[in-house]
């Protein structure tokens, strides 16, 4: 069985955006307005809305593999070729939701959490 990678952090309650490094009064420069990245949102939105399907698709494939198993249930050469389906159809599964959580969290890792935005300051001469 895989681990899961780990998943986007959601936005947390009085996380703050990046502070600039320098002391004193910002200039035109440096102020920079933050906004927390709607693409990393994104992925934090996706991420919860495939993980319980995924869970919902092992636990029913784990409860079948484990009812296919029992003896109480099937007991013919014919079970146990299904056992071996089922087993197969629970391996490709976990492949399959490794790709797919590692290509969130990939991608998350990759996406800044904070981007700067306009701030609609009127400038002159804009």
């Amino acid at each position: 069985m895989y681990a899961d990678p780990p998943a986007p952090v959601p936005l947390q309650p009085g996380e703050t955006p990046p502070t600039a490094g320098g002391p004193g009064l910002p200039t035109p420069d440096t102020a920079t307005a933050w906004e927390f990245n709607p693409e990393y949102q994104r992925l934090v939105a996706l991420w919860n809305e495939v993980m319980p399907q995924l869970e919902a698709l092992t636990a029913s494939l784990d409860k079948a593999y484990q009812m296919a198993r029992s003896r109480d249930v099937w007991d013919a050469p014919v079970g146990e070729r299904y056992v071996k389906d089922v087993a197969e159809w629970r391996t490709r599964l976990a492949q399959y939701r490794q790709a797919v959580l590692t290509s969130i969290s990939d991608q998350a890792a990759d996406t800044p959490r904070w981007v700067p935005v306009n701030a609609g300051a009127p400038h002159a001469f804009s």
